[in-house]
């Protein structure tokens, strides 16, 4: 009998609930320049950094069991103002900054913290918030 969890090696999919799937992919992949690695009328996957997996559901398309070939995946479903953040390299700060003011995604934040890292916030198209972050704000980063 285990008497601690085993484990994890990292977090590989995080999840967002859109109202207008092609919107959204859009702004992800001209913003972000991710890859898409599905896509279907509820969902899409999208590679970040070739190691991770932001994953873009249609509200409401999700809350009922998902049938797959390997087995079935649970209902799910998210409202609000989410959040996530995207980790870049310092140097590469002020040509976020740039790319953003080009791109006309306008930047609803810049917070320095304590540890020396730079965080900045936006919003994409559903209102969620996305944050682009610098090593030094926790300390495991």
């Amino acid at each position: 009998m285990a008497t601690f969890a085993p484990p994890l090696t990292g977090l590989i999919e995080s999840s967002l609930y859109v109202k207008d799937l092609t919107r959204t992919r859009g702004f992800y992949e001209r913003v972000f320049g991710f890859e898409t690695l599905v896509a279907e009328d509820r969902f899409c996957a999208l590679s970040v950094a070739r190691r991770h997996v932001l994953l873009l559901f249609v509200h409401g398309a999700s809350t009922n069991a998902t049938n797959t070939t390997g087995g079935v995946i649970p209902p799910h479903d998210g409202h609000g103002q989410l959040h996530l953040a995207f980790a870049i390299d310092a140097n590469e700060l002020t040509g976020w900054e740039e790319w953003l003011r080009e791109s006309a995604v306008p930047l609803e934040s810049r917070v320095r913290w304590p540890r020396g890292g730079t965080s900045l916030y936006l919003r994409d198209p559903d209102d969620h918030l996305v944050e682009l972050v610098t090593p030094g704000i926790w300390d495991i980063y």
